[in-house]
Order: structure tokens, then C-alpha cells, then sequence
């Protein structure tokens, strides 16, 4: 299997996979949970109110990622929890 990078671009960040792992979002770890921005997240546009984690295939993440530049949802708005 090749290792050809996936980008998945957020609002202030990139976050860089491979063709080997599926991108997961846990919005326990995140600090903008409960914030307005957790209200216009992508996570929360997909997965409704009070979401909890989003796990998206390779194939996934490149259709939401489509849809973001194009401004059909909103943006990733994760921004991990420092511990």
C-alpha cells in the first residue's frame, strides 16, 4: 500500500494522514467544545448537537475535505486539549 499523504485542512491547522489510518476526532479532547465555534464545526454539522467523536475514511475525509473548499459545511474547528 502506498503512503501517499492526505491532507485535512482546519481553521488554523493541517493535519496529515496516510492511506493506512482513518482520521478520528474525538470532541471530548477538544478545546472549543460547548463554544460557538463547536456550533459551526464540521464534526457538529455532520453528527448533530452534543456530538461525541467522527471518524472518517481516506475516501471520506477527501469529500468533506471538496466540500469545505467549495463552502458547502463548515470547516474543522478541533483544537486538542493540552495536558
Amino acid at each position: 500500500m502506498s503512503q501517499t499523504p492526505l491532507k485535512m485542512s482546519t481553521s488554523s491547522e493541517r493535519y496529515l494522514m496516510t492511506k493506512e489510518i482513518e482520521l478520528s476526532i474525538s470532541c471530548r479532547d477538544c478545546v472549543r467544545r460547548g463554544t460557538p465555534d463547536c456550533s459551526d464545526c464540521l464534526v457538529t454539522f455532520i453528527l448533530g448537537e452534543e456530538p461525541e467523536a467522527l471518524n472518517l475514511t481516506e475516501d471520506e475525509a477527501h469529500v468533506v475535505q471538496l466540500f469545505t473548499a467549495e463552502g458547502l459545511v463548515p470547516t474543522l474547528k478541533f483544537h486538542p486539549v493540552v495536558r
